[in-house]
């Protein structure tokens, strides 16, 4: 039975993941600061607790040295929307720490316990592909965490130790729930959950979901940077 590491499992596509996994068969061990979910969650028998804080770099290299698992899931983040009316250096700071420098402390900590065979999968997000409104802190985190991603994908190659790039739409969550815009398309928790599984076991250099949304987004992508400053202006004013 394959065991499943999973950051950010308190709440939301975390969560969601790691009751799917668990249910499907994996042995799970679930990641987060909020202990009250770490503790009901652990009551599934397959699944055991490793409280500890993504940002803190001493902390997560102790939780994570003496773990054992076939696949790493790193997706603890954050969102905050930038105001450019009042601009704020500390919010890209407080963005970044969970999103970028998390994965990175994460991968430190694991990157001396790592085999053949082992899969590390990195959480990004489709925000990285266009210049949406509002957006700068996060999109910006998001779209280095991508290249770091792919970057490491390279490098880990002839180790052995495959690297996926997991790249949501809108989800329903606890941070989604606070949003004041449309969000076309948007899912479940859930669905989102068996849709990277899913990805995960088909070994996908990039998994993106929902899948329609995410072709959408790649063709708006490639389109030249006038033409995506015009959609993202529209978008801004709808």
């Amino acid at each position: 039975m394959k065991t499943l590491l999973i950051t950010g499992a308190t709440s939301g596509i975390g969560k969601a993941l790691a009751e799917h996994a668990a249910n499907s068969g994996y042995n799970v061990i679930a990641c987060g600061r909020n202990k009250s979910v770490l503790d009901s969650l652990s009551e599934h028998p397959n699944i055991q607790a490793c409280q500890f804080d993504v940002t803190s770099l001493e902390d997560t290299r102790e939780a994570l040295r003496t773990q054992t698992f076939d696949v790493a899931i790193l997706n603890a983040g954050t969102c905050e929307y930038v105001d450019v009316d009042d601009f704020e250096p500390d919010m890209f700071r407080r963005v970044f720490e969970p999103n970028f420098f998390g994965v990175v402390h994460c991968v430190d900590a694991i990157l001396p316990i790592l085999k053949k065979g082992n899969k590390v999968v990195i959480v990004d997000s489709m925000a990285r592909l266009l210049p949406f409104t509002r957006s700068q802190a996060y999109g910006a985190s998001k779209a280095a965490l991508h290249y770091f991603t792919k970057s490491l994908e390279v490098d880990l190659h002839d180790k052995g130790i495959d690297v996926q790039a997991v790249s949501p739409g809108f989800v329903e969550t606890p941070l989604t729930d606070k949003n004041d815009f449309e969000m076309p398309m948007k899912i479940t928790a859930s669905e989102a959950a068996k849709a990277m599984l899913k990805g995960i076991e088909s070994n996908k250099q990039t998994i993106f979901f929902p899948r329609l949304f995410g072709l959408i987004l790649r063709f708006m992508h490639i389109l030249p940077t006038p033409i995506q400053k015009r959609l993202s202006l529209a978008m801004r004013e709808k």
